[in-house]
Parts: structure tokens; C-alpha cells; sequence
């Protein structure tokens, strides 16, 4: 019980700084898209949906094999320097192989051949590659206030070198990437100084053979993960003029799109937030609980309270999305995200949804923890990422943005319901299923009867509230009672 108590409480430090730094990340989005114009932001969209996915390839799983053989101190090490030194050689070498291809990448973000910034792109991944074993011996010796207070560092630097550049030294969008190339770089410097004794280990070839074979197989679930985030930008990326004139007229253009669709996109950080804050607390209490006899009703609860939560979230900010954008930055002048973004608030209602299934597959993924059959997960993210790739080649053409926001949350729901399936095969919890759609379906009910109840000559606030209230009881009533139920079968 002690040791789980220690895991629950380094969990919520990782937990809110995690939370914490996406939250004064966020900061940027009013400075960034009351700077820069939408094609503009569409290209600083791409950059670091390309870092996401070149991150994958840079790491190669040595943060999970270092914490998984880590944990042997009389190694330890030998393997800290082991995995460093290979990670310094590769990320080299990739970085080479990048920098040659860089007539075919530069077009795909936006850049012209020789743009110094894919350098400052590469330098990023470059120094993020050598913090990640460092990272890890903290997590493994539990150092979590080292860890944390290193990762809001980074996002503090960041956020102070972005608005010194932009604002007081008028930079463009070269400005975004110098400030995260140099958090990158001081982040690397703080966690090499922090685990300096760990360096005094030698070199073992063998040590490394068993990290790379438990390593690379985590690389195609990380693709996997970051094509369901990110792919979707590089196909708004690739719609030719005509179908952006048809789709949207001829003032914009698929750079515009791309940068649009991402800042209406940061609107479903707040269901995100609940289900990141949501998976911290939650593999530690199924972990502790998993022995309980009580363990299958409390994990099903625990499914209808999460419904809750992610109901309220979604009819606030869906409602009140116009209201939300506008809001005045003190002292910047700026709304939360500019007003020539606005065009694809309608998506939000969405992508919403896509991170509530996401919930889902958080809530589901107790029984797969629980019976170690964790090798359906990156199988289940494949066939998701699957899905992302051909709904949006189908979609985009004829909806474009929306077609995108439709492709993630198909991709999110089929992966919820294929982890149901092997985790409740694994271990059996009678989540209340046709409950939990209820939930979703009403509120996604309430927000689209929106524009009825403006015909009764209300104001959209009032509406908005009106249907927030009424939305919130309904669904109360709705999970009350699938909990009686569940206390009482």
C-alpha cells in the first residue's frame, strides 16, 4: 500500500506540472494568432507536427527500455551512458539524413529550401533526444520535484523568450523556434547536470542489444499515436486551390486552412486536460483496486462519473466556444485566439468528442493493465492511425477541416471500442455502455438545438446558459440512476 501511495503521489507531481505547462503553453495561442496571420500559423502548425513525429523516430524507445532495465542499479550506469551516447550518435546521423532530404521535407511544412529554421526544428529534436534518459533516471529514482520543476522551466523560458522576440524585437515566426531551441537546449543542460554522477558508467554493447529490442517495437505505436494527433494538418496541407476555393472561397489558402483548423484545435485542449488529469489518478487507483473483489462495480462508477465530467466540459465549452475566443488579454489587447480564426469554431464541438472517446479508451484500459496483455495497445493505435489516414484522404476533399475534426473522432471511438473489447475479454466490469452514449448523445444533442432556441428570439448567451443548465440535469439524472443500477446488480 506504501508503494502505491508513493506512486499516486509522484503521478499527481508529474500530473500538474504536465497540466501546468500546458496551461501557461496555452498563453502563446493568444500572442501567436493576434501576431501572425493564419497561413503563417498554419506553417508553425506543421513544424512541430513534424517534430512529433520525427521525435518518435529520434528516441527509438530507449525512455521506456532505460526505465525498464534502470531499475537494475548495479547497471544502471553503464546503461545511462550506454543509451546517451548511442542517442548522441543517431540523432546525429539523423539529423544529416533529414537536413539531405530537406528538398522533399521543406515543402511538406511550409518552408523553402535552406530556410534556416529547419535547422532550429532539428536542433529541437536534437536536444529533446538527449534529455529523455536523463528524464527517465529522474522518474526512476524518483526525483519528481527535479522533474517537474525542469519541465515548467522549459515552458517559463519558452513562453518569455516568445513574447521578448515577438513583441519587443519584432521577430516573425523565426522567433518560435529560437525560443524552443533554447528551452531545449537549457533543459538538456539542467537534466545532464542533475544526473551528472550517472555518466561515470562504461560503454556495453550488450546493455544496448537488449535495449533496442525492447525499445524499437514502442516506435510504431508512437507513429501511430502522433499520426491520430497530427497527420490530419499535412492533408489540409495538400488540398489543392480549386477544392479550397470551393470549400471555402478564394481569400484563403491551404496554408490558411491548416492554420485555422490548429488554433480552433487548442479549444479541445480542455477535454484533453480532464483526460490527461483524469489517466494520472486513474493506473495507480485500478492498480491498487485490481485485487478487490468491489474493483469491477467501483471501475464502472468510475465510467459514469468520468461521463459526467466530460459532458460538463463539452456542453461549456461547445456553448460558449464564441465566448471563450473572445475573451480580452489584459494588457496585450488580444482575444484568446484572434478573430480571423474564428471560421472553424465549428469543429470544436468535434474534436470534443474525439478526446471524450479518447476518455474512453483511458477508463477501458484497466483491464488490459490488469491482465498484461498490454501487447493489443500498440495494435489498437495502429488500426486507429489506419483510420485517420483513409477518412481523411476521403473526408477533406469534399468537407475539408470538418472532414479532418470527423476523421479523429472516428479514429478515437473504433480505438475505445476495440479496448472495451479486449479489456472487459481480460477482465470482466460491467461498464454501463448504452449509459455512457446516452451521456454523449444528449449533449451533443443540446449543443445542436442551439440554433432552435435562438428562433424563440433569445440571446445566444442565454441560450448557450439555458441549454448548459437543463443539459447538466438531464445528464445527472441519466447517470444517477446507471449508478444505482450498478450498486444494486
Amino acid at each position: 500500500m506504501t508503494k502505491l501511495k508513493e506512486l499516486f503521489s509522484d503521478t499527481l507531481v508529474y500530473g500538474i506540472s504536465s497540466v501546468l505547462a500546458r496551461f501557461i503553453g496555452y498563453l502563446l495561442v493568444p500572442l501567436h494568432t493576434g501576431v501572425f496571420d493564419q497561413d503563417q500559423y498554419g506553417i508553425i502548425s506543421l513544424i512541430f507536427a513534424a517534430i512529433a513525429l520525427f521525435n518518435v523516430l529520434f528516441t527509438m524507445g530507449m525512455e521506456s527500455a532505460y526505465i525498464r532495465y534502470g531499475k537494475d542499479r548495479d547497471e544502471a550506469k553503464s546503461l545511462f551512458k550506454t543509451l546517451q551516447l548511442f542517442l548522441l550518435g543517431s540523432s546525429a546521423l539523423f539529423v544529416v539524413a533529414v537536413w539531405l532530404a530537406q528538398p522533399l521535407i521543406s515543402p511538406m511544412i511550409g518552408l523553402e529550401t535552406g530556410n534556416p529554421i529547419l535547422w532550429m526544428m532539428l536542433g529541437i529534436l536534437f536536444f529533446d533526444t538527449l534529455a529523455i534518459v536523463p528524464f527517465a533516471e529522474l522518474r526512476l529514482i524518483r526525483k519528481s520535484i527535479s522533474f517537474a520543476a525542469i519541465k515548467t522551466g522549459n515552458v517559463l523560458i519558452n513562453l518569455g523568450l516568445n513574447f521578448y522576440l515577438i513583441l519587443w524585437l519584432d521577430y516573425g515566426i523565426e522567433a518560435v523556434f529560437i525560443s524552443n531551441l533554447v528551452a531545449s537546449l537549457l533543459t538538456a543542460l539542467a537534466t545532464w547536470i542533475v544526473t551528472i554522477p550517472m555518466f561515470m558508467g562504461k560503454w556495453n554493447r550488450e546493455l544496448l542489444t537488449k535495449a533496442l529490442i525492447f525499445g524499437l517495437p514502442f516506435v510504431p505505436a508512437g507513429l501511430g499515436h502522433v499520426i491520430n494527433e497530427l497527420i490530419d494538418r499535412f492533408f489540409l496541407k495538400s488540398m489543392d486551390s480549386e477544392t479550397v476555393e470551393t470549400l471555402y472561397g478564394p481569400d484563403y489558402s491551404a496554408d490558411d486552412i491548416v492554420g485555422i483548423y490548429s488554433a480552433c484545435y487548442k479549444l479541445a485542449v480542455f477535454m484533453l486536460l480532464l483526460v490527461q488529469m483524469f489517466r494520472m489518478a486513474w493506473q495507480p487507483f485500478f492498480m491498487r483496486q485490481s485485487e478487490e473483489t468491489s474493483a469491477p462495480k467501483t471501475f464502472s462508477q468510475t465510467f459514469s462519473l468520468f461521463n459526467f465530467a466530460a459532458a460538463a466540459i463539452f456542453l461549456s465549452v461547445a456553448l460558449f466556444a464564441e465566448q471563450i475566443v473572445s475573451i480580452k488579454v489584459p494588457i496585450l489587447d488580444f482575444y484568446l485566439v484572434d478573430e480571423k480564426f474564428w471560421g472553424g469554431l465549428n469543429i470544436v464541438p468535434v474534436l470534443l468528442l474525439a478526446y471524450w472517446f479518447q476518455g474512453w479508451y483511458v477508463n477501458f484500459s484497466a483491464g488490459i493493465f490488469i491482465s498484461e496483455t498490454t501487447k493489443r495497445l500498440p495494435q489498437i493505435t495502429l488500426i486507429g492511425a489506419g483510420i485517420t489516414i483513409i477518412a481523411n484522404l476521403i473526408m477533406i476533399p469534399f468537407f475539408g477541416m470538418m472532414g479532418s475534426a470527423i476523421a479523429t473522432l472516428l479514429s478515437y471511438a473504433v480505438m475505445a471500442m476495440l479496448i472495451y473489447y479486449y479489456s472487459t475479454n481480460a477482465f470482466e466490469v460491467p461498464y454501463k455502455l448504452v449509459s455512457g452514449f446516452g451521456v454523449m448523445f444528449l449533449a451533443a444533442g443540446f449543443y445542436y438545438l442551439k440554433p432552435t432556441i435562438l428562433k424563440f428570439g433569445f440571446s445566444d448567451l442565454t441560450s448557450s446558459a439555458l441549454l448548459l443548465v437543463v443539459g447538466l440535469l438531464s445528464i445527472s439524472l441519466l447517470i444517477y440512476r446507471s449508478i444505482l443500477r450498478t450498486k444494486t446488480s
